[in-house]
């Protein structure tokens, strides 16, 4: 006997879908029903019938894998009209046996009836709107940066230095070089005068580092990059000015992150946009950090306990956390700058950013969750203060127990 059908059954009627690419296996089970199974296709007509079937069934509650992203229109379509648990893979994974999308989706049903299953955090549809726009964004700035790196290529193949004397190859001296470069000026001595700044005092240095070698496929190439980083420029400003749409709406939520050490706005819409402004999914901090990935996890076994690295998580919100902690680790007057120091010492910079950067985590939880701003900087000292006399007295307890032992 499957040791399912003996739990006590939580929902009167519900749906298993075994989700997949073209197809939707949908498993029906509950309180006076015939128990069964359909299939429908991915296309919105057929997701509608399949909102009908179960409707005309008294469906609740739906329970649906998170497989790839082909759950995400499924989830879209029928998620105004049923309570949707989406579970992670591992966690309604079948007993050993034959397996078929049918077994798959009655399990899944199942698991359902029996309040066995846990639904993942799927936010509302704004927040999810703002985080498609923010990891594309990443992803621009990620491809503007490797057209940077070609361009530096292409002026190295030609000989042309000018890393080496410029501290930045797209500053104002640099671009304005490359720019004149690329419109076929191959004149040291005039490219030299372009300097700017600083830069001023070191033309005879700049008219040495720009004698190379400049062909006729080297300046084709320079346009080619350029024009594509116009248009990734274009393509991260257009977006930037769509994300600023969406943090107007959340602008008190903004302002209360920003009093966060380390958090900018970016910073800011980056944690909106992974984690949203309602905390009410997440039952608490250490739920938060978990779900992030940015706690260690458990490895324990015979009663000891052996170091665990951090769990997979969400990386984009780990790759903003870590920006945060590093722009912390930089403020002044500031304890998680201090922390950051503690820990670099003793384990090296990249663990000590993940620590901070799971302390901005929890400290955005409750500020988020409290609708309150982080603790003031005047706050901070005198909570530095309290930790640094309780340091002092634990210290002069333990010379009081030292000195008791050799007296004795």
């Amino acid at each position: 006997m499957n040791p399912v059908e003996e739990f006590p059954r939580i929902i009167e009627r519900g749906c298993g879908l075994d989700v997949h690419k073209d197809t939707v296996v949908a498993s029906i089970k509950g309180k006076d029903i015939v128990e069964r199974t359909e299939t429908f296709g991915t296309f919105t007509e057929e997701l509608e019938k399949l909102i009908g079937f179960l409707q005309n069934e008294g469906v609740s509650h739906i329970a649906m894998e998170s497989t790839g992203v082909y759950w995400k229109p499924v989830y879209y379509v029928l998620e105004e009209y049923f309570e949707i648990l989406l579970v992670n893979a591992r966690h309604v994974k079948n007993v050993p046996g034959q397996k078929t999308d049918k077994k798959d989706s009655e399990w899944i049903a199942k698991l359902l009836l029996s309040g066995l299953l846990k639904g993942s955090f799927v936010p509302r549809q704004g927040i999810r709107e703002l985080r498609v726009l923010h990891r594309h964004r990443r992803k621009l700035i990620h491809q503007r940066t490797a057209e940077k790196n070609r361009l530096q290529n292409i002026l190295e193949d030609a000989n042309i230095k000018l890393g080496s004397v410029v501290s930045d190859v797209f500053g104002k001296t640099g671009t304005a070089i490359v720019l004149a470069i690329a419109s076929g000026e191959k004149d040291p001595g005039k490219l030299s005068e372009l300097a700017k700044g600083s830069l001023v005092r070191k033309k005879a240095e700049l008219k040495k580092a720009l004698y190379g070698r400049i062909t006729e496929h080297h300046i084709f190439m320079l346009q080619l990059i350029l024009a594509s980083m116009e248009h990734i420029n274009n393509q991260i400003d257009c977006i930037e000015k769509r994300i600023d749409k969406y943090l107007n709406s959340m602008r008190n939520d903004v302002e209360l992150l920003l009093t966060i050490p380390g958090v900018s706005v970016q910073i800011a819409a980056g944690i909106l946009a992974e984690i949203g402004n309602d905390m009410v999914f997440f039952p608490s901090a250490k739920h938060l950090a978990s779900w992030a990935g940015v706690c260690p996890g458990n490895n324990e076994s015979a009663g000891k306990k052996y170091s665990s690295k951090i769990t997979h998580g969400n990386k984009y919100l780990k790759t903003t956390l870590v920006e945060a902690a590093w722009a912390a680790s930089h403020s002044k007057d500031c304890l998680m700058a201090a922390k950051h120091k503690t820990i670099a010492a003793r384990r090296g910079s990249k663990k000590a950013n993940m620590a901070i950067g799971h302390k901005i985590l929890t400290a955005a939880y409750f500020v988020l969750r409290d609708k309150t701003p982080y603790l003031l900087s005047s706050q901070n000292k005198a909570i530095e203060e309290q930790r640094r006399l309780k340091r002092i007295q634990r210290l002069e307890r333990q010379l009081a127990d030292l000195k008791s032992v050799y007296q004795n």
